[in-house]
């Protein structure tokens, strides 16, 4: 029994045989298979259903699916609770009333589950009764609280039937199920316990949320018991591996192909320092990397806040997880990060706080609203500026160009917030804006600072803090063709303006010597070539600065931080893009997030990384992804490892904000796409998640493929 490594380093064994089976058996989708068996509770057989209000459907939906969700109790969990409805995968709570379902459900969120652990639901349970006994709650908010008060009866509906079937052999869960999640943790076990109880009840509902910073939540706990002697290392590494292996319980054994079967935005982020500024970094940030590094679970991705002075032990340990591939570590540079979110105006204790979305979007755990809007910017280039989709523009100048260009961009940044605006907001009757009724998502509403205290919901204003963020794709695409054209163009008047249009409508048919000669001889992005990467940069900063306008120039209680992203969108985008003007063709799948446009990035890793940090990523406190690709003999043994090191490092010292390294072989991939079976647990990082590469179609595959090998 061994997972899948692209290292010839063998994985560690630090688990039991019975844990690692545990895992192998979840990995190879045993249980998720069994969740498709009951993929929802049905409310056909209440009278007056179709009647009930939106709150009044969702509650009995949630008791519905606490009395009757299958419990699944495996003989070699370590702990127990169950995302057993099959629906929830397809983020959707899982009742259904006369075949439909009743309600999408939340993600791109981490809640506040470290409250959860430290307080108990108890706390919060207690403070909602406190407030529906006041005499000044509108009934709008008199419903929500009544809504949560009942999700919290539901929760302990299903814990009671846990308790009820659990047998002897699980005593410990028992007994830990007795006081948690309502009371505090008392003890490591018991925290991972509530954790995981409360994640899965909330997976229970349909939603897909993160998890967040795991080591400073669990960190003390383990602490303690080590002092007290009541618990070893290898005892905890037991106990936390079933949490993560747990995690994989929505995996199947025929997942159908898509973008790939982990991306439930589970993510976990570790390290960095507290609110008060000191490093958090623990034992549990030690056993959790362990766990990854031997069993290869990429269904909780991992993001390392890293500063300078992130310890080398835990470097090291970084750089040896990542050998094996898969993509599951990514990194943050907390001290730039932190920068950032107080220049936008957190307080320094708010931004200190910070983990991510389920993604790798920053925003404070367990007080944000988030969602964000994608938008291809090198479509506004090729058809709101150039008008290559009908009669082409004609510009004498480049800056001619360069400023529609940018008019172009600004308007569609604005439009993007206003739309999203206007999707939540409506005009108060007194003046300003107030919150439109949304669809319920109680449980997440619960988890969420803010909602309970101002009787508003997660989706209609109730977090302390609103985002909706405008992420540009395809920034150096257009970087690239921007330069393309002012050297052919403009520079070296290899051709005419209208000539090279004419070319590009025409897909290059007719002009392929200086197609060969603009892919050959245009310095593109991601080399470490100040001209190269200087239109990129501009394009990156003009986006960054018009977007932080925005929440003044719109005069509305939604924050605007922007952000860099495609999330493998530039599949969905390829089919809709003319050829540009460094020689590509229509339809060619082109750059990811903010990285370089497959196979033009030459100079080497160190390069990509110079020329991302390039751009003021101060401005960008949503955050921009850099992707890297590094071939496996690149991080071979001692010197591979310390290769690794030097790279992270240097990430932190140029100043860059997010970063994806993923070890891989093409080849590798190629033998995987032809021969599934032998790869099943082959994980590659996809964009913001990791994924099982043979649960990609064949487009996914082929872009990650062309992605590693550096190929179009």
């Amino acid at each position: 029994m061994e997972f899948y490594t692209v290292s010839k380093e063998k994985r560690p064994v630090r688990l039991c045989e019975e844990t690692r089976q545990f895992a192998w058996d979840s990995l190879h989708g045993r249980y998720g298979d069994e969740s498709q068996q009951t993929p929802a509770v049905l409310m056909d057989d209440i009278p007056g259903f179709e009647s009930y209000s939106p709150y009044a459907r969702h509650d009995a939906a949630i008791r519905r699916i606490a009395e009757q969700a299958p419990l699944r109790i495996c003989p070699a969990e370590r702990v127990s609770g169950a995302a057993t409805l099959g629906m929830g995968i397809n983020h959707l709570i899982p009742a259904t009333f006369r075949g439909e379902a009743l309600f999408s459900s939340v993600s791109h969120v981490t809640p506040g589950f470290d409250k959860v652990v430290r307080q108990g639901l108890g706390v919060t349970e207690a403070a909602v009764k406190r407030r529906l006994k006041e005499d000044v709650l509108s009934p709008e908010q008199r419903e929500l609280l009544e809504s949560m008060e009942s999700v919290l009866e539901s929760l302990r509906i299903w814990r009671e039937r846990y308790l009820q079937v659990l047998g002897p052999d699980k005593s410990a869960v028992r007994s830990a199920l007795m006081r948690v999640p309502f009371e505090p943790a008392g003890n490591f076990f018991e925290a991972v316990q509530s954790l995981w109880f409360t994640f899965a009840f909330t997976r229970l509902c349909g939603n897909w949320p993160g998890i967040g910073r795991i080591d400073e939540m669990l960190g003390n706990y383990l602490r303690r018991d080590l002092e007290a002697g009541v618990l070893t290392l290898d005892e905890a590494r037991e106990i936390l591996a079933g949490l993560f292996i747990k995690g994989c319980e929505w995996i199947r054994s025929d997942t159908p192909p898509g973008s790939g079967d982990a991306q439930h935005y589970q993510n976990i982020v570790l390290s960095g320092v507290d609110a008060d500024g000191q490093d958090v970094t623990n034992e549990v940030s030690y056993l959790v990397l362990d766990i990854v590094e031997e069993l290869g679970i990429s269904d909780f991705p991992i993001t390392v806040r890293l500063n300078e002075h992130t310890p080398r032990r835990l470097l090291d340990k970084i750089a040896q997880v990542m050998r094996h591939g898969g993509g599951v570590v990514a990194v943050y540079n907390e001290t730039l990060i932190l920068d950032s979110l107080t220049r936008f105006g957190y307080s320094s204790a708010e931004a200190r706080r910070f983990a991510n979305d389920g993604c790798w979007e920053v925003q404070v755990p367990g007080k944000t609203f988030f969602t964000y809007i994608p938008f291809d910017a090198l479509r506004i280039l090729l058809e709101d500026t150039l008008h290559l989709d009908s009669i082409p523009a004609h510009y004498d100048s480049f800056d001619a160009l360069y400023a529609d260009f940018s008019d172009h961009l600004r308007r569609r940044v604005e439009a993007i917030c206003r739309q999203e605006a206007e999707i939540f907001l409506q005009p108060a009757p007194g003046g300003g804006w107030e919150w439109k009724p949304s669809v319920p998502c109680t449980m997440i509403s619960l988890l969420t600072e803010g909602c309970m205290e101002s009787g508003r919901s997660y989706f209609s204003g109730g977090p302390v803090y609103k985002v909706t963020s405008p992420h540009i794709g395809g920034a150096p695409d257009v970087g690239n063709s921007l330069q393309a054209i002012d050297q052919l163009v403009f520079r070296e008047k290899k051709i005419s303006f209208d000539e090279l249009m004419q070319a590009l409508q025409l897909n290059w048919e007719g002009y392929e010597e200086l197609r060969r000669y603009a892919g050959s001889h245009c310095p593109c992005y991601g080399n470490d070539d100040d001209k190269a990467d200087a239109y990129t940069v501009r394009v990156l900063n003009d986006f960054a600065a018009v977007t932080a306008s925005m929440k003044d120039r719109l005069s509305v209680p939604i924050l605007f931080p922007p952000g860099v992203s495609t999330f493998g969108r530039q599949i969905e985008w390829a089919p809709y893009r003319a050829a540009v003007p460094f020689g590509r063709k229509k339809g060619d799948v082109l750059s990811g997030n903010a990285s370089p446009t497959p196979g033009t990035e030459m100079e080497g890793a160190t390069a990509v990384v110079r020329s991302y940090c390039k751009t003021n990523l101060l401005a960008l406190p949503c955050g921009a992804a850099l992707d890297l690709k590094l071939h496996p003999t690149s991080v071979e043994g001692e010197n591979g490892v310390e290769a690794l090191v030097g790279l992270l490092r240097g990430f932190v010292r140029l100043g860059g904000f997010f970063m994806q390294p993923d070890i891989m072989d093409a080849e590798i991939l190629r033998q995987a796409q032809a021969h599934p079976e032998d790869y099943r647990t082959l994980s590659v990082r996809v964009s913001g998640w990791n994924a099982r590469f043979v649960t990609l179609d064949r487009e996914w595959q082929n872009m990650v493929i062309n992605q590693t090998a550096g190929e179009i």
